[in-house]
């Protein structure tokens, strides 16, 4: 049994899909990096934004009795930044190998080192390729001579790519971004057999669902429900689960922008079937990553 708050769950194994890790020199050197990148300046410039190592992640997930979670990188302006943050996940994988599932990070606007980086992690056992910022990184995702070649690179390596999604309408927050439906929908429909996870709920692309021609091309496209409480109330769960299939949903924290507790408690709140939330937690996550047995 897994106890959290007043709930307690009789699960097998629980998977957070969406975590932060950064390397301790980062973590120290917060104002280097900030004159270095403006995606980490807006997200980190306030010394009030969290920060956490492999080893605080996994203290936490301990305190909150999760007991895999994927790692994401960021979307780094530069070629260097990537491999160095990289370095650092496949590090941390490797002292955790049954706690943590490592995504890199690539520049596509460097499409040769991206591509070698890609290759470079996945000899490494990096699972996916994620958290992309297109409008950080200053990439079209729509422009299919930069995104062709990287598919394919995430096709041969049987690669996941997680891509930061954003609301067009509703409140601004540090680092909400433009990255929305009318955004990720071209490029879904131009790679339709990619394996695509798109954060926080993909900025509302469920609700398009309800066209026939948007949920056909989206056979392949999961959502995260990372900072779901900053963005919408617990009732966007049933919402997405009629629109899309309680298959599609995968539960992830936004740690340590949030607690996994403050999500689980959510999760655990809700008047669904036990097997539906057994499949956000962690069916769905495990069929995705292809774990197979207890971990």
């Amino acid at each position: 049994m897994k106890p959290f708050g007043l709930f307690c769950y009789n699960l097998p194994v629980i998977i957070d899909f969406h975590t932060h890790v950064f390397p301790p020199q980062i973590k120290k050197n917060r104002s280097k990096y900030i004159g270095r990148d403006p995606c980490f300046a807006l997200l980190y410039s306030n010394p009030e934004a969290k920060m956490a190592t492999a080893e605080e992640l996994i203290a936490s997930m301990d305190e909150a009795g999760v007991d895999i979670s994927v790692i994401l990188n960021y979307g780094w302006i530069t070629h260097e930044l990537c491999v160095e943050t990289n370095d650092y996940i496949m590090e941390s994988v490797s002292r955790y190998p049954q706690r943590l599932v490592g995504f890199c990070a690539v520049q596509p606007q460097s499409p040769q080192a991206a591509i070698a980086e890609i290759e470079r992690c996945a000899q490494a056992g990096i699972r996916g390729v994620g958290e992309m910022r297109p409008d950080m990184q200053l990439f079209d995702l729509t422009d299919e001579v930069v995104m062709a070649p990287l598919v394919e690179a995430l096709r041969k390596h049987k690669l996941i790519l997680l891509t930061h999604a954003s609301e067009p309408v509703g409140h601004d927050y540090p680092g909400k971004g433009s990255i929305t439906p009318d955004i990720l929908y071209p490029f879904i429909a131009s790679f339709p057999d990619l394996k695509l996870v798109c954060a926080h709920w993909g900025g509302g692309l469920p609700f398009y669902a309800l066209m026939p021609e948007v949920k056909k091309a989206m056979s392949n496209v999961y959502f995260d429900t990372a900072a779901s409480p900053l963005l919408y109330t617990p009732e966007v769960y049933n919402q997405v689960i009629q629109l899309v299939g309680a298959d599609k949903i995968l539960f992830g924290s936004d740690y340590p922008l949030l607690t996994q507790r403050r999500l689980l408690e959510e999760i655990g709140a809700l008047d669904l079937p036990q097997e539906t939330k057994s499949l956000i937690l962690s069916g769905n996550a495990r069929r995705l990553l292809g774990i197979e047995g207890e971990p």
